[in-house]
């Protein structure tokens, strides 16, 4: 598992540069500036989110945490940022605004792998 969190997390956090990187040169004669925000916004949480599952990954080597919650945070994270970036790139880029409407459910997905996180973290030996 840990593998597989660290592959996701990295390719993930590659894509999010790539994004931002696509926003701010590509897209920047072809969308508004609202739409340009949005979409810089589902880059933005996108890194952050990578690099929380980078985290997971290195988590999940340390034996006094509870592994159970730690998977549940990495997969919060994956699934977030599939909501919650992928929402705000496919509003930016289509204009169809109700695609919003399922933002709220990603970030509902960090607050979980957070939350885990924290669960399983005030768990840890030190």
């Amino acid at each position: 598992m840990m593998k597989i969190f660290l592959v996701i997390g990295s390719i993930l956090g590659g894509f999010s540069v790539v994004a931002s990187y696509f926003a701010t040169h590509a897209l920047k004669e072809r969308l508004s500036q609202y739409f340009l925000d949005i979409f810089q916004t589902g880059a933005r949480l996108q890194m952050y989110h990578s690099l929380a599952l980078v985290m997971v990954a290195f988590l999940l080597t340390i034996e006094d945490l509870p592994l159970p919650l730690i998977v549940v945070a990495g997969a919060a994270f994956i699934a977030g940022i599939v909501m919650f970036s992928g929402s705000l790139y496919l509003m930016s880029l289509t204009g169809i605004k109700w695609l919003g409407a399922i933002t709220p459910i990603g970030g509902i997905a960090f607050i979980v792998g957070w939350g885990c996180m924290a669960i399983a973290d005030w768990n840890l030996k030190l």
